[in-house]
């Protein structure tokens, strides 16, 4: 029986070869390799700076702490993500306020649910792309302008997403990551650029980026490059810092997988559009985002009708050979969320959504007649919850 795969990692012999040139200079943290990759990162993305990171949680952590996010202040973000996002704000001893998303059809921030939860005390907006595809950018810009709001961009899922404005806004066209003041990225190895561990903070800010900088090797003013390569001899410790520091390695890696972003990307959107005339319309099923060709195909969410139908269904496919998994248990769920940030949540839509929601293999190295099969036997197991016991 042949097994489908929810994501797989397209590595060659250029990754070999990559990592093979560091481990033979024998500099395996942060160095060259890694200033040639933010460099590179931030020009694919017309940002002005990139930090490159130990992971995207990193990412999001030090943006706020660059931002100056801190106990008393209210940061307003999605439930509907991955938990590290909500995690972030409480390393900075601020307080969560869940957003609700618009709907079945595009699971990402609310606007107006997002204005009607600001308070004196909301201090920045996390905005996550979900699935790849961009929020609603210029409705969130918006509220930011009006209340002074600093936006973080949780972009993990959507590297090399264009941004296409409903109102062809001054924004549209730019890069997922580069509208609000800091975008952030993920290269974990199920993610559309990988690394293994690692991400990537962008910002057009140099104050930022000097902050996060800093922030990503313990506060100090000179890194352990700068010294071994005779560029400096002592160094200050000027802010409270951390050791988020990535490695050459991942720099490496990230080098070669950059050159094979965009036509990734583009294998994904025509995979994803091949599930769309398999599986849309068909009854018993939802599919998100299913009328948009934009965005960065990170996964292929679906949703069933009924929420008991989501243990068979998946029971089914995973006899069948089918991969699935679920994209998200809603963070306010969680129990260390729950009761002091959770339970007073009023996120009707996500709780909703997260009930039914199955992700189905999405990769590049996917080939068309995977998906038509992968199709085929989620029609069957839909046929099968669908009967009467």
């Amino acid at each position: 029986m042949r097994s489908y795969l929810l994501s797989d990692v397209d590595m060659g012999a250029e990754e070999v070869e990559a990592v093979t040139e560091v481990v033979r200079s024998k500099w395996l943290s942060a160095g060259p390799k890694t200033a040639a990759f933010e460099a590179a990162f931030a020009e694919a993305l017309g940002a002005a700076h990139g930090v490159a990171l130990s992971s995207c949680t990193a990412a999001l952590h030090l943006a706020l702490d660059a931002l100056e996010v801190g106990p008393g202040d209210e940061v307003l973000l999605p439930s509907y993500t991955f938990v590290a996002t909500a995690n972030a704000v409480l390393y900075q001893r601020a307080t969560p306020v869940f957003v609700d998303i618009v709907g079945p059809h595009d699971l990402n921030l609310d606007p107006a649910d997002l204005a009607a939860k600001v308070t004196p005390r909301t201090k920045a907006i996390v905005a996550v792309h979900l699935a790849g595809f961009p929020a609603d950018m210029d409705a969130l810009m918006a509220v930011a302008e009006r209340y002074g709001l600093a936006v973080i961009e949780d972009a993990c899922h959507a590297v090399g997403a264009d941004y296409r404005s409903p109102s062809h806004s001054a924004l549209h066209g730019r890069k997922a990551g580069t509208i609000g003041h800091i975008g952030c990225f993920s290269f974990f190895a199920n993610k559309n650029l990988v690394t293994g561990e690692g991400g990537m903070a962008v910002t057009d800010d140099e104050s930022l980026a000097r902050k996060m900088q800093r922030g990503r090797s313990h506060g100090m003013t000179k890194s352990s490059w700068d010294k071994a390569s005779g560029r400096a001899s002592d160094y200050d410790v000027v802010q409270l810092g951390y050791n988020y520091r990535p490695t050459e390695v991942a720099a490496a890696l990230g080098l070669v997988q950059l050159r094979k972003l965009a036509g990734a990307n583009e294998r994904r959107r025509e995979l994803a559009a091949a599930y769309r005339r398999e599986l849309l319309g068909l009854p018993g099923l939802t599919m998100p985002f299913a009328h948009r060709l934009d965005g960065a195909h990170h996964i292929l969410p679906i949703l069933l009708d009924e929420p008991a139908e989501r243990p068979g269904f998946r029971h089914a496919l995973k006899e069948a050979g089918v991969q699935t998994s679920v994209h998200y248990p809603p963070a306010h769920r969680f129990s260390q969320y729950w009761a002091e940030y959770g339970r007073h949540a009023e996120v009707p839509r996500t709780d909703d959504v997260a009930a039914r929601e199955v992700t189905l293999p999405l990769h590049p190295l996917l080939g068309d007649e995977d998906v038509a099969a992968i199709a085929a036997l989620t029609r069957q197991a839909l046929v099968a919850e669908a009967l009467p016991v």
